[in-house]
C-alpha cells in the first residue's frame, strides 16, 4: 500500500556526452529531472552554470506542421477515421529510422505546401467572387467602362438607395440638360449611367445630392461589364479547377497517415528529450542535473551512468525535498489511477489508496449496476476496445475500469436475477405464453429494506476500513495518542452500542464514552478541555451518521436501475407483439444503461473522495514525469 519509494540522482557528466545522456534516459524512461532552479537561484551556482541551450522551439514547431498535415489526411483523405486510434506496432529501428526521418518530413512539406496553394486559391476566389458581385449590376451596360466621356460630354455611374425615385431625378436633371439612364435596380440599390456636359458638372451634383448618389468606377477595369465577367468567371473556373486538384493530392495522400503518424510521435519524443535538456545545467565543460528514480528502477540506471563514464549519487528524499508521486499498479489497482489523479495524487509520504479502494469501488459500482446484461456489454466493451486499440493513459485506465466494473455488474446482476431488467420474463410470456424468473438470491423490489440494511452495513465497513488506514498511518508516524482518542476510541463507542443493543453488556459502551471525554481534555487547554468534549461529540456523532447513511445510494440506484427497466419492458409489452416488445425494450434499456453508466461512476466516485479519503487521505502529491518515449499512435516493440 505504500507509494512506489522514489531516489534522489545527482549526475555529473561531460558536456560532449549530453546527447547520449539523454538518449539513454530517454530510453530507460525511469528518470525525471527536476527543474534547477534552486540551483541557478544560488549565487554560487549561478555563477558556474548555466541552463543548456535547446532545440525545443524549433521541434514544437515541427509538431504543429505534422499536426497540421494529419489534420489534412484526415479532413480530405480517403482513409476513415475510428472512434478510437488504431496503434500500429513497429520496431525501435524502424521508429529512429532516419529514413523514415526524411520521408516523413518531405510528406509533410509536401502537404503543408498543398494546404497553402489551397488557401491561396480559396483567398484568390474569394477576391474573384466580390469583384464579379461588383461588375454584376452592370452587366447590362453596354459601354466600355474605360470610356468615361468626350472633350465636351461627361460619363459617370452613379449609385442610388432602390426606394430612390428615378424618374423624378430624371425630371430635375432635364433643366440641366443632363440624362440620367438606369441600369438595374433592385430593393437595395439603383444603378444609373449619368451623361452631362462637363461644364454642367457641379450644377449635376446639386441636384443629385439631395437624393443620396454617389460616384462609383472600377480602376483598371476595360471593356463592357459583361465582358469583365466573362473573363472573372473563366478565371473562377480555372481556380476552381487548380483547387480540385490539390484536393485530389489531398485525398490521395491518406496513404501517407501512418508515416506522418510516426513522425508526430517521434518528434514528441524529441520534444520531451529537448524538455530535459533545458534541464541540465553546464559551463560548457561539464553539466549537471538532478533527478528522481524509483528505487525499483535503480539498478538499470546505475549500469547506464556507470557504463557512461558519469559521475553520481543516489540519497534518499530530506525532509525538505517533495519528491514525486507514482503509484504502484498491478491488473486490478491500475484503472484506479483514473479515479485518483481526478480527486487529487496522495502526499508522498501518505499511502497509495488504489489497492485499499479498487475492492469497494468494484463493488459498489456492480451494486448499483447489478444487470447480467448491461455487465456482459461493459466487459466486452472494455476487452474488445483494450484489444483491438491498446489505449493508454486515462483511455486505457477508462476501459479497464470498464471491464472490472462491468464483472461487478454481471455477478450482483446473477444475485439479483437482472438481465435488462425482465427482459427474459416478458419474452417467454409472449412468445409461449408460460411464466419464467431466473433464479436470484434477493431483488430489489421484493427486498428493499434488506438491501437498504446491508448497502449501510457495508458503508459501515468501508469507513472502518479508512479508519484503521488512518490509524496504521498515525502509528506509523509516531502520533500514537491521537490515533487512541481519534479512532481508538470510537471503535470502542462501535463496539460498546453493538454489545448493549445485543443485550450483552453495556460496559464496553461505558468505556467509550469515557474516553469521548477524557480525549478532548487530555489534548485540550483551559476552556478548549470542556467545548472540546461537546464539539467532538457532535461532530463524530452526526459526521458518522451522515457518512453511513449516504450509503443508502447503493439501493437507491440498484432499485432505480431495476425499475426504469422494468416499466420499458412493461410498455413494450402492452401491444403483445414480440417485435414491437425488443424495439421498445432495447430503446429504453440503452437509455437507462447510459444514464447509470455515468450516475454510478459519479456515486461511485463520492463514496470514495466524501466518505472514504476523508478519512485518511492526504493530497498535494505532485506526478513523477519522467523522461520517456510517451507515443500516441505507434507501440514501440522489442527488436
Amino acid at each position: 500500500m505504500a507509494i512506489v519509494k522514489m531516489k534522489k540522482l545527482r549526475v555529473l557528466a561531460m558536456a560532449g556526452q549530453r546527447e547520449e545522456l539523454l538518449k539513454g534516459l530517454l530510453h530507460l524512461g525511469c528518470v525525471e529531472i527536476s527543474e534547477p532552479e534552486d540551483r541557478l537561484n544560488d549565487p554560487q551556482w549561478a555563477a558556474l552554470l548555466r541552463r543548456n541551450v535547446s532545440d525545443l522551439t524549433r521541434i514544437r514547431g515541427e509538431i504543429a506542421d505534422v499536426n497540421t498535415a494529419l489534420d489534412a489526411v484526415k479532413r480530405y483523405g480517403e482513409a476513415k477515421e475510428g472512434l478510437f486510434i488504431q496503434r500500429r506496432g513497429v520496431t525501435e529501428q524502424e521508429f529512429l529510422s532516419s529514413k523514415t526521418l526524411d520521408e516523413a518530413q518531405a510528406e509533410t512539406r509536401r502537404i503543408g505546401g498543398l494546404l497553402q496553394d489551397l488557401s491561396r486559391l480559396r483567398s484568390e476566389e474569394g477576391r474573384l467572387e466580390a469583384r464579379k458581385a461588383g461588375f454584376l449590376p452592370w452587366k447590362d451596360l453596354d459601354l466600355p467602362l474605360e470610356q468615361e466621356g468626350t472633350a465636351h460630354t461627361l460619363f459617370r455611374l452613379e449609385v442610388c438607395p432602390g426606394s430612390t425615385d428615378v424618374g423624378a431625378v430624371r425630371l430635375a436633371l432635364s433643366e440641366a440638360a443632363a440624362e440620367l439612364i438606369p441600369v438595374s435596380a433592385d430593393r437595395q440599390q439603383a444603378c444609373c449611367l449619368l451623361v452631362c456636359h462637363r461644364e454642367d458638372e457641379e450644377q449635376v451634383q446639386e441636384i443629385l445630392r439631395p437624393y443620396n448618389f454617389s460616384a462609383t468606377s472600377f480602376q483598371g477595369a476595360a471593356g463592357t461589364p459583361a465582358e469583365n465577367i466573362a473573363a472573372l468567371d473563366r478565371e473562377l473556373q480555372e481556380n476552381q479547377s487548380r483547387q480540385a486538384e490539390i484536393t485530389a493530392e489531398l485525398s490521395a495522400s491518406g496513404g501517407s497517415r501512418d508515416l506522418l503518424r510516426l513522425y508526430a510521435d517521434r518528434l514528441n519524443a524529441e520534444a520531451a528529450k529537448e524538455t530535459g535538456s533545458g534541464n541540465l545545467l553546464t559551463d560548457g565543460t561539464v553539466l549537471f542535473f538532478e533527478g528522481w528514480c524509483p528505487e525499483e528502477k535503480l539498478r538499470g540506471v546505475r549500469s547506464f551512468l556507470d557504463t557512461s563514464g558519469c559521475a553520481w549519487e543516489e540519497a534518499d528524499p530530506a525532509p525538505e525535498d517533495r519528491p514525486p508521486v507514482q503509484l504502484k499498479s498491478n491488473f486490478l489497482t491500475k484503472p484506479l489511477n483514473m479515479v485518483t489523479e481526478m480527486y487529487s495524487l496522495p502526499d508522498y509520504h501518505n499511502v497509495d489508496p488504489n489497492p485499499l479502494m479498487a475492492p469497494f469501488f468494484i463493488l459498489f459500482y456492480g451494486i448499483m449496476m447489478a444487470d447480467m446484461g448491461y455487465g456482459l456489454l461493459m466487459m466486452l466493451a472494455g476487452i474488445l476496445v483494450t484489444r483491438k486499440y491498446r489505449p493508454k493513459g486515462t483511455m486505457g485506465h477508462l476501459f479497464g475500469l470498464l471491464t472490472l466494473c462491468g464483472c461487478s455488474t454481471f455477478v450482483m446482476g446473477a444475485i439479483t436475477g437482472g438481465f435488462f431488467g425482465d427482459f427474459l420474463t416478458q419474452a417467454v410470456k409472449l412468445t409461449t405464453g408460460g411464466d419464467f424468473q431466473l433464479p436470484a438470491l434477493f431483488t430489489p423490489l421484493n427486498d428493499t429494506l434488506m438491501i437498504l440494511v446491508g448497502a449501510m452495513c457495508l458503508g459501515f465497513v468501508h469507513i472502518l476500513t479508512g479508519m484503521a488506514i488512518s490509524f496504521a498511518i498515525k502509528l506509523r508516524r509516531g502520533q500514537v495518542m491521537d490515533a487512541v482518542w481519534e479512532e481508538v476510541t470510537w471503535w470502542i463507542v462501535f463496539l460498546g452500542a453493538g454489545l448493549a443493543v445485543a443485550g450483552l453488556t453495556p460496559l464496553v459502551l461505558y468505556l467509550g464514552i469515557a474516553m469521548v471525554v477524557a480525549g478532548p481534555i487530555a489534548s485540550g487547554e483551559g476552556l478548549g478541555k470542556l467545548t472540546g468534549i461537546f464539539g467532538s461529540l457532535y461532530s463524530h456523532v452526526t459526521g458518522y451518521f451522515g457518512d453511513i447513511l449516504s450509503y443508502s445510494r447503493l439501493m437507491a440506484l440498484m432499485l432505480a436501475g431495476s425499475v426504469i427497466a422494468q416499466v420499458f419492458n412493461t410498455l413494450g409489452a402492452i401491444p403483445g407483439n414480440i417485435v414491437f416488445f425488443i424495439i421498445v425494450s432495447m430503446a429504453g434499456n440503452a437509455l437507462n444503461f447510459a444514464l447509470n453508466l455515468l450516475g454510478c461512476y459519479v456515486h461511485d466516485l463520492r463514496l470514495q473522495c466524501l466518505e472514504f479519503f476523508g478519512k485518511f487521505y492526504e493530497d498535494g502529491g505532485r506526478p513523477f514525469q519522467p523522461l520517456a518515449v510517451n507515443t500516441k499512435f505507434v507501440d514501440i516493440q522489442n527488436n
